[in-house]
């Protein structure tokens, strides 16, 4: 495999490569398949990794999402949460503080479609190079929590759970919903910077032996 090829490839694809031939089809699927479970499966530990609080607990989650973003690519990522987030509408255990339907629509739902969002997002980054370097990685790190920060925190202002006043409310979504994860986000951000470039290395190692 060429250095061309890994530049334009995400991690999963160089550690697990597929032939795009008729006959791996099959394969390419199965492979897909357990990527989405397993990747679900690290979600749904990540939400029970956590610090409970109202209305939104801080988990481990977001980490997890950028990461597998940049891991899987755009198609595979979104897959992988959309699973992810159909087991908990299903009544499974996998959210952070509940299950069902009921819970995507209360204070944790905008956080959960921006999961979405962020992992497509992650991913169409990966796949144009941009988790290869630190700092570039720390940039879009950093972009898919706002992207999943901006879901949460409208999803929140527009639910009003406390039925505060236009005003009150913005400062109580600005503390709970932002403030309050702030020392947490930056340290999740750079770890899932770190994570991808670590990854990286160890592909670049292994290509010039």
């Amino acid at each position: 495999m060429t250095a061309t090829s890994i530049t334009s490839s995400t991690l999963s694809q160089v550690l697990w490569p597929v032939h795009q031939s008729s006959i791996s089809i099959s394969y390419r699927m199965i492979r897909n398949l357990i990527l989405i479970c397993v990747g679900s499966l690290l979600l749904a530990i990540s939400a029970k990794i956590q610090v409970p609080m109202w209305p939104v607990p801080i988990t481990m989650q977001t980490y997890v999402v950028l990461v597998l973003g940049a891991f899987m690519g755009r198609n595979l990522a979104l897959a992988t949460v959309s699973f992810y987030l159909m087991q908990g509408v299903a009544g499974l255990p996998v959210f952070a503080q509940g299950a069902g339907f009921a819970y995507v629509f209360g204070p944790t739902g905008g956080y959960l479609l921006g999961f979405a969002v962020s992992a497509y997002l992650m991913g169409w980054m990966a796949e144009r190079g941009y988790d290869r370097k630190i700092i570039p990685s720390l940039a879009i790190m950093m972009l898919g929590h706002i992207v999943i920060f901006a879901f949460g925190m409208a999803w929140l202002l527009i639910l009003n759970p406390n039925n505060l006043p236009f005003t009150e409310s913005l400062g109580f979504v600005y503390e709970r919903g932002l403030a309050v994860f702030s020392v947490a986000t930056i340290l999740k951000t750079l770890l899932a910077a770190l994570t991808t470039c670590a990854l990286w290395q160890v592909v670049r190692t292994k290509k010039s032996k």
